[in-house]
């Protein structure tokens, strides 16, 4: 066994860290050989009793009760939990007990919550997670949001996604900001490894790149029948592209689903995808640490510009649209 933190960053200061694999958005644990997943349902959570201004544990409660209910409602995927009860243990421990609270950490300062993970690295059978909300910011359950305070639910529903084995996602666009940091334009996954600003409860609202992840993961019976896919390879001279983000947009349903091409031939794969036609793109990872989404050790390639697929795709319902070619040059 071993244990892996996976981070979600503040909107003003850009951190983050996950891991990747080539699939329609990423998996945890998936580098290892095996992607983390609850072998055994329903996944069992306790939550911490402690309170922060303005945040009652009773608040908190209820909050989490509504995200993991978001990913249980998930109708492509099957996935079940289980509220065990309030716990005085802290997030974190290795106590064999997946436990989500609030925990202050003024060290890590960019840093609104985080999960870990203690898994079978032979099967990535997941044992126990655990979760954290920095009490250091200032937090609010508000229905509409507060001025100044960070929605609990929008980043628990992210962290949740961790606590099933999603990685982040890279559809979002953010911008510099004058003092530093990065602003969050816009996302379209939960996943997306930075924050909106706090006030908002933009966050609340899963996508259609988490519900491929998470019904790839937790496939439910219909999944694989109902969706197809698309795989190939991005190519820049002739050579596989690394960390190149493949964007599948769907001309019928307007979603847009995201992969990466996560080996040195430059191979991607999406999945889960609605039959009809879609437009592919293949962009590099230049809006955010590259860290974010694929180990520290190794070497993105984000010196291309802007490609297209030569051709429209039709994704088949139930099946594959192969050895899809997308040729990028340097920058």
């Amino acid at each position: 066994m071993t244990t892996l933190p996976r981070r979600l960053a503040l909107a003003a200061a850009l951190a983050g860290a996950c891991g990747l694999t080539g699939s329609a958005y990423l998996k945890l644990g998936s580098e290892e050989g095996a992607a983390l997943h609850w072998a055994r349902q329903p996944a069992r959570y306790f939550v911490n009793d402690r309170a922060v201004p303005g945040v009652s544990a009773g608040d908190l409660d209820a909050a989490l009760a509504r995200a993991f209910s978001s990913w249980h409602g998930v109708p492509s995927a099957s996935i079940a939990f289980e509220r065990v009860g309030f716990t005085g243990l802290s997030p974190f421990e290795p106590d064999g007990v997946s436990v989500l609270g609030f925990d202050s950490r003024p060290d890590l300062d960019r840093t609104l919550g985080a999960t870990t993970f203690t898994y079978d690295v032979r099967t990535g059978e997941l044992i126990e997670a655990d979760v954290f909300f920095n009490s250091t910011f200032e937090w609010s359950v508000a229905p509409a949001g507060e001025t100044g305070r960070y929605d609990v639910e929008s980043i628990a529903l992210h962290e949740i996604g961790h606590f099933l084995g999603l990685g982040h996602s890279a559809l979002g666009e953010t911008e510099l900001r004058a003092g530093g940091g990065r602003r969050v334009i816009g996302a379209e996954a939960v996943m997306f490894p930075i924050a909106f600003s706090p006030g908002t409860t933009l966050g609340r609202t899963l996508r259609a790149d988490d519900i491929a992840g998470v019904s790839d993961i937790y496939p439910g019976a219909s999944f694989r029948d109902e969706t197809g896919s698309v795989s190939g390879r991005v190519l820049k001279n002739g050579q596989g592209v690394f960390g190149a983000h493949v964007v599948a947009f769907s001309l019928r349903t307007g979603a847009l689903v995201g992969g990466f091409s996560t080996a040195r031939d430059g191979s991607f794969a999406i999945a889960g995808l609605a039959p009809g036609p879609v437009v592919l793109r293949a962009e590099p990872l230049d809006d955010a640490e590259t860290e974010s989404y694929v180990p520290s050790e190794s070497e993105v390639d984000i010196d291309f510009l802007v490609a297209y697929a030569d051709r429209t795709l039709v994704v088949p319902q139930g099946g594959n649209v192969a050895n899809v070619v997308i040729k990028v040059t340097p920058k």
